[in-house]
């Protein structure tokens, strides 16, 4: 009797071992596909470029220079060059300190002597100018661009709003200024900017008083340091 049991105990196992074998083959092979599916999408986010950040701006400094073209509301248009110096707070806030050199311009004056020969305009507007300002600015934007499957390149954009100095006979008071710019930034410590800004200032030509606004579009090279980042 005993060993009719223990040959149906025998039975049994095998019969249940019989079963359970292809559930755990697959359960395995699940497994199996689940791992190779993870790793596929591993490797399709780092192929779309998800990495850290490698260009930094925080508790940075900044040294620019700046050439572009100066269009004046009431002078002849003209270029400017210039510098700037930038600290950065944070990634997104900075305090800039810049200084640009022009010429002044215009034909209103020849105009005015021509049309009135018994009258000489003693101020004359063919005068070198010079602009001093600081601005907040502020990067609301930021994106990164592959380049044809290789190097991923970082940029922002921002605001800056300001007040400085126009340094010329005919300026009176402080001349308000805000615009918008964008960086681009190549390794950990070079950048190209291109900035806009618009300048609001009172002139006075010829014995009359003018609210004018003069347009400034400078671009030029950008280093960062500490280099590291």
């Amino acid at each position: 009797m005993r060993a009719w049991l223990t040959a149906g105990a025998a039975s049994v196992a095998l019969t249940a071992s019989t079963i359970l074998t292809p559930g755990f083959a697959g359960t395995a092979h699940a497994q199996c596909v689940d791992d190779a599916l993870k790793e596929e999408l591993v490797g399709g986010r780092h192929y779309r470029g998800v990495q850290e950040r490698l260009f930094t701006k925080a508790f940075r400094h900044e040294l620019s220079g700046m050439g572009g073209y100066y269009a004046a509301d009431l002078y002849s248009s003209n270029w400017v060059v210039g510098g700037a110096y930038t600290f950065h707070f944070s990634e997104d806030l900075a305090l800039e300190a810049s200084v640009a050199f022009t010429r002044f311009r215009t034909s209103v004056t020849d105009s005015y002597e021509r049309r009135y020969p018994q009258v000489q305009v003693e101020d004359r507007t063919d005068k070198p100018g010079r602009l001093y300002f600081g601005h907040l600015v502020w990067s609301f934007a930021y994106g990164k661009l592959r380049w044809m499957g290789g190097g991923i390149t970082r940029f922002d954009f921002n605001a800056a709003i300001g007040a400085g100095l126009t340094d010329d006979t005919t300026s009176r008071g402080i001349t308000g200024s805000f615009g918008l710019g964008t960086k681009w930034y190549f390794g950990k410590w070079f950048g190209v900017r291109l900035d806009i800004r618009d300048h609001i200032l009172k002139e006075v030509l010829v014995g009359e008083e003018h609210l004018v606004n003069d347009i400034i579009v400078t671009i030029g090279p950008s280093i960062f340091f500490p280099f590291g980042g």
